[in-house]
């Protein structure tokens, strides 16, 4: 005779709203979003991006405080130039805050368990990837804004042009914010420790930037300005003032820009590349982590 005995203990069929793939998506860069800036962590978590976001804000403030004391117009900051102006900073906030987004999961093995869930590789990338860069954008737009608003209610002059250089500085912030955030997460996708992931990015930054820099200055001792303007090309910041320049009207803030509209076009298909390739790179690395 069967001793078998069947309890009902309860379980049932869940029957509510299936949000989707869209709000998996949603949920994942707000989550990430939030991590860049620490929110939803301990304190210490929140001191350096928003320490780094005031420094970023200073030199705005202080420009817009001496136009409206001398009522020179060179005194306000040129949108364009204020990434470049502040790389220092911005390259610090992205070598600690890009281990944040692309290495925690990888460091403590949790990845598979992202994709026991209806998630996708490539939802899981896009997500992670646009926080990084929102976060960037976030930290370049808000003091290129207080320039623009502090310039008009000091009233510079020739608001309809305040506006377009205004408009062309966003354009090249979000430029920034793409190509920026792109490289930093391949980097740090790739150091899970998060020390070494902060160095690591710092040297990605770092590197390219002094080579290009002692190339362009060799070449402009021998007055090679063509070669002195196609090594801009090489380090991440030249790389997006020359599109600024070139195809956007902006005023050059850099060393060297490689000439006329081709050097523009060139240096705009390669942040391209570097956006997709950083994309197809992090969905490999996550898609091997998933499976360990």
């Amino acid at each position: 005779m069967s001793t078998s005995t069947i309890h009902d203990i309860g379980y049932r069929h869940y029957d509510g709203r299936r949000n989707g793939r869209a709000y998996v998506i949603r949920s994942l860069y707000v989550h990430n979003l939030r991590a860049a800036f620490g929110l939803g962590r301990p304190v210490r978590a929140k001191i350096m991006p928003f320490v780094l976001a005031a420094l970023m804000l200073l030199p705005a403030a202080g420009s817009v405080a001496a136009f409206a004391f001398t009522k020179q117009e060179d005194a306000l900051i040129p949108y364009a130039a204020y990434a470049n102006l502040m790389q220092v900073i911005v390259a610090i906030f992205l070598a600690t805050q890009a281990p944040v987004l692309a290495s925690r999961e990888v460091r403590f093995h949790v990845v598979p368990l992202y994709f026991s869930r209806p998630v996708g590789h490539l939802d899981f990338v896009l997500a992670k990837g646009a926080a990084m860069a929102t976060a960037l954008l976030a930290l370049l737009a808000v003091p290129v804004t207080v320039l623009y608003v502090g310039g008009l209610v000091a009233k510079a002059p020739d608001s309809s042009q305040q506006l377009l250089d205004y408009l062309g500085g966003l354009v090249g912030c979000v430029l920034y914010a793409l190509v920026l955030a792109a490289i930093g997460m391949v980097v740090a996708a790739f150091t899970p420790r998060r020390g070494f992931g902060v160095a690591a990015v710092i040297a990605a930054y770092m590197v390219p930037t002094a080579v290009a820099t002692a190339v362009q200055g060799i070449a402009e001792a021998q007055t090679n300005f063509t070669l002195q303007g196609w090594m801009g090309l090489l380090a991440p910041f030249n790389l997006v003032d020359i599109v600024q320049v070139r195809l956007l009207g902006a005023e050059t803030s850099s060393p060297g820009i490689a000439p006329g509209v081709t050097g523009g076009l060139v240096a705009l298909a390669l942040c391209a590349v570097i956006v997709l390739g950083s994309i197809a790179v992090l969905y490999r690395r996550f898609r091997k982590a998933g499976l360990s």
